[in-house]
């Protein structure tokens, strides 16, 4: 085989590779950055530069590891110029007054969510779905980068402390340490459990009814005493059934229009698209605590809409 043809052949291995590989590095970089879309181009920028280096390859490790190994050290170098991302609830207490003016801070690097659409294969999407959960992400986003990335080449991909000690350009003893302390960290910021689906859709679907409906007491027949609600990008939010559930009642009587809901899937968590005039507006991301609703999050981009299955329009 000629170098020409030896190239050729390994574009389109990497292409190969790629093609069925792609979900679960988007996974993987969503969980590194918090951001969907910054995923989505660190992943881009995975290819463009295993493409360049590809013919110098050579087989020294399975292409796989490779490829995981220049999205990891590319997300640090994007990590080194952010600052962490956060939901409202990481930014402060929630409000009291059901009244407040909620209002809109895009210099606030905000976690986005992951909708489930993108996650491939369905036989994979489970596992998948266990490690993009919106709580473990927000938690994820604590920890810095290197601590971040090493827990979930360990815990994630399974990888072993050698591999990762040679993707950081550390010494074992230090992956080890980096491990120790992440999940000492995430001990502490512990996510909310799940319910199994079937029960997941049928209480998501009574919570559309009653919001399309804007019924407030069936609303509180599916939401925990202590539900939380909060929209990105706005800093204001709110906790309890005291202040949440008055909140909701102005912002009903305030909308200019019906609202419709979607239902759909996000971060492995039960989610909805969310439409106003027959215009996608923006994601809700749902989590289940015991039975109910304790968490509500709302992302106001129309384009995780579209990302996650649904039409723009109605």
């Amino acid at each position: 085989m000629t170098n020409e043809e030896r190239v050729v052949s390994s574009e389109e291995l990497l292409r190969d590779e790629f093609g069925s590989l792609r979900p679960a590095l988007v996974a993987h970089c969503y969980r590194m950055t918090g951001s969907y879309q910054d995923a989505e181009d660190v992943v881009q920028e995975t290819y463009l530069k295993a493409a360049r280096g590809v013919d110098a390859f050579e087989g020294r490790s399975s292409l796989k590891t490779w490829l995981y190994r220049i999205a990891t050290n590319t997300c640090l170098t994007e990590l080194n110029h952010r600052s962490r991302r956060v939901l409202p609830s990481g930014l402060g207490a929630p409000s009291d007054d059901p009244g407040a003016r909620v209002f809109a801070d895009d210099s606030v690097a905000w976690l986005g969510p992951l909708p489930d659409a993108v996650l491939g294969d369905p036989g994979e999407v489970v596992v998948r779905r266990e490690s993009v959960r919106l709580a473990l992400v927000a938690a994820l986003q604590h920890l810095p980068p290197r601590q971040r990335a090493a827990f979930l080449l360990r815990e994630v991909l399974s990888w072993s402390a050698a591999e990762i000690a040679d993707v950081l350009g550390i010494s074992v003893p230090a992956v080890k340490s980096l491990l120790q302390r992440a999940r000492v960290r995430l001990d502490e910021l512990d996510p909310d459990a799940r319910l199994p689906e079937p029960a997941e859709h049928a209480l998501l679907d009574r919570y559309i009814a009653a919001f399309e409906a804007e019924d407030t007491a069936a609303l509180r027949a599916v939401i925990q005493d202590d539900f939380s609600l909060e929209a990105v990008p706005h800093p204001v939010w709110f906790r309890g059934v005291g202040v949440c559930l008055p909140f909701m009642e102005r912002a009903f009587a305030a909308r200019g229009g019906p609202v419709r809901l979607l239902p759909t899937r996000a971060n492995g968590q039960p989610a909805a698209g969310s439409y106003q005039h027959g215009r996608a507006e923006g994601l809700w991301v749902f989590t289940i605590t015991g039975g109910r609703f304790s968490r509500a999050v709302k992302f106001h981009d129309p384009r995780l809409v579209t990302a996650a299955g649904l039409p723009a329009r109605l």
